[in-house]
Formats: structure tokens, sequence, C-alpha cells
């Protein structure tokens, strides 16, 4: 797919939204192992992130749940540990904060930023989400193409098109590097530099 939107030339947004639930068994998704929420949640926006041209802005669609996420980064493809759906997904919802903020820092000429949607009434949400399903989708157009001076900003964390505060770990550089070596080693992508 990368090379399909490479052959497209350069983007003026990415929006990351693809993703896989937090009910989900665990389910093994790659030749080596890694669990189809790792995958998909995670490792495929670092892979399309580092493959493509730049483009002028990024967004990665992250959860409430992000901030039960384990931020040690220990066990990322769920090895050792005895499989727990939610956990997993929390874990991953984390990473793609991390990787916005790490991309806001790396790129300073990309506004890389994350955002929950909330908790809407979709397949993945289920029929009881209390959000508003119409207010989901418009932080990410916002952040897409909005020229509001609160809408071109990096590194930022939102929820309704307002600032939302993220898990203090996601503001930590070192864990940010600490996650980008772990996609790499995963994926064998290097993300490239500045």
């Amino acid at each position: 797919m990368a090379e399909q939107v490479k052959a497209l030339g350069s983007f003026d947004a990415v929006i990351h939204n693809a993703g896989i639930g937090y009910r989900e068994t665990r389910r093994i998704a790659t030749e080596d192992g890694l669990p189809q929420v790792f995958a998909v949640n995670k490792l495929a926006p670092y892979i399309l992130t580092a493959l493509i041209q730049k483009p002028k802005r990024l967004v990665y669609l992250s959860s409430g749940l992000h901030q039960s996420g384990d931020a040690s980064l220990k066990d990322l493809a769920w090895e050792h540990r005895p499989w727990r759906g939610q956990q997993a997904y929390s874990d991953t919802k984390l990473h793609d904060v991390l990787l916005a903020f790490a991309i806001a820092r790396r790129w300073p000429e990309v506004l890389s930023n994350a955002l929950e949607p909330g908790w809407v009434a979709t397949k993945m949400g289920g029929s009881g989400a209390p959000d508003d399903l119409d207010a989901a989708h418009r932080t990410q157009a916002w952040l897409a193409v909005s020229g509001d001076p609160a809408a071109t900003v990096a590194g930022g964390y939102f929820y309704h098109m307002r600032p939302r505060s993220p898990n203090p770990a996601t503001r930590d550089a070192e864990r940010q590097e600490e996650l980008l070596d772990a996609c790499k080693h995963f994926s064998g992508v290097d993300l490239p530099t500045n």
C-alpha cells in the first residue's frame, strides 16, 4: 500500500484511522507471530508513516483507553503475558500517541497530532456507547484541513476539537524513541530522519 500511496505523490494530510477493537481474541497476523491488534493498530501506522512522502499533517486516532496502556513497552508482542484484549488495545492506543508525538518532535515541519474520537456507537464501540457519533469524526477532519490556529499545531492530543491531557508517559522522548526502535525491530523499516 505504501508504494501505491507514494505513486500518488505528496499528501496534505494522512489520517491513521484503521483499527481493531478491544474485544479481540489473540489472533496472529504476521509470519513473525505478531498479534493482529498490534500489527494493525500500531505497526501499520508506523510503517506507512515511514514509507510514504512526508505529508503536511499526520493524524493518529487513539482512544481514552490509552490512559491505561502499559507505558513500560515490555512484551509488545504479548509473547510472555496472558492475552487480555482490552489491555492489548489500550497499549496500542498509547503507542499511537507516542508515535504522533515522536513524529512531531522529529519532523517539526509536519503537524502530527493524536486524538480520541470518543466512545461511539459503531461496530467497534457497541450499540450502548454513550458519546456523540456525529462529533466523533469532526476532530480528525479539523486537524487534517483546518486553518484554525488551534488545529495548526504539532504534538497535541485532542477530544472534540479541544486539547486534552494525554497519558504523561507519551511526552517522554526516550520512551518515544524506544517505541520507534521496537517498531523498526518488528518491521525492518526505519523511520527517516528529518
